[in-house]
């Protein structure tokens, strides 16, 4: 079993004890620790790809990977070089070391990084739920503040939403873009340095946080309040387990295969009417404080999946 995750991430932690429970032989490493820490050897021939990866506690033979949880990891650094040649040993080992890992034989990704990638992409998401019939909100995504203007006088209320979430720092504090309702009158000339997402402001009367483990559904009621985005203040928050609405976890199995996937976050939000509607899904997205809330056993679950146990 393969574990690919930066250092002290409670949720990796949470999956590797639990396979450590089970008897389950473990590799965990961050790419980030290469090449001091971590080395490794591929053949590629007839016989396809072989060889071996070695931390400073384990040994992987990579014909032998039954499965690989690809868990954030960190990015490569090379702090002992100049900017060009970091550069150039980034990218060698970005297609070289990430190459092979992407590649190993009879193994069951969860997921598969190039499939994290794809999916990440907002247009994607949103244009594959509309084809599978979910519900979305209108959406424009644009540079241009003429079409702003004009989506907001039909759409609104309206609100912004980063396309990617990314560092930001203001007065030298680090800062988070929360979704947040648009005026309007702020719909000026800068909209034309960058692509912005604007979406319908959606009258929720609650969120659904649906995880979808191979073929296991785990559904969360999320009461937030007056909140517009839940993840501002944890501490207000109510949970409820709860069933997935009618024919949800059927779209929601398609939308994966549709990717590639066999793990997916996905957030609705509740209409009045009882409709979800699809906002997003986080094909690497957080889990584990939803089993402490709720005590729904999405651990064991995923350590099934890695184990091969439902695939």
């Amino acid at each position: 079993m393969v574990v690919v995750t930066k250092p002290h991430d409670v949720t990796a932690d949470m999956v590797v004890a639990e396979l450590n429970r089970r008897g389950v032989p473990v590799v965990r490493f961050d790419p980030a620790e290469f090449p001091q820490a971590l080395t490794f050897s591929a053949t590629i021939d007839g016989d396809g790809l072989h060889g071996s990866l070695t931390t400073t506690t384990r040994c992987l033979n990579l014909e032998s990977a039954r499965s690989l949880y690809y868990r954030r990891p960190r990015g490569f650094t090379f702090p002992g070089l100049d900017e060009q040649d970091a550069r150039f040993a980034r990218l060698q080992a970005r297609f070289g070391l990430g190459g092979v890992l992407a590649s190993l034989p009879n193994c069951l990704y969860v997921n598969h990084p190039h499939a994290i990638a794809d999916a990440e992409h907002k247009p994607a998401q949103l244009t594959a739920a509309a084809d599978l019939g979910f519900t979305i909100p209108p959406t424009l995504i644009t540079n241009e503040p003429d079409q702003a203007r004009a989506f907001a006088a039909e759409h609104g209320p309206i609100v912004y939403k980063p396309l990617r979430a990314s560092p930001y720092r203001q007065d030298d504090q680090a800062r988070t873009v929360w979704v947040t309702e648009v005026d309007p009158a702020d719909l000026d000339e800068s909209i034309r340095a960058t692509a912005h997402l604007f979406q319908t402001k959606v009258p929720a009367v609650g969120h659904l946080r649906v995880t979808m483990v191979g073929d296991r559904v785990f559904c969360v009621r999320i009461d937030s309040g007056d909140l517009l985005d839940w993840r501002q203040d944890y501490d207000a928050l109510a949970y409820t387990a709860s069933h997935p609405p009618p024919g949800l976890a059927d779209r929601i199995a398609a939308y994966l295969k549709r990717f590639g996937l066999v793990f997916g976050a996905f957030d609705f939000a509740l209409h009045p009417d009882g409709t979800p509607v699809f906002l997003e899904c986080n094909p690497n997205g957080q889990w584990a404080w939803l089993e402490d809330e709720t005590d729904q056993p999405m651990t064991a679950a995923l350590a099934d999946l890695l184990e091969r146990r439902h695939a």
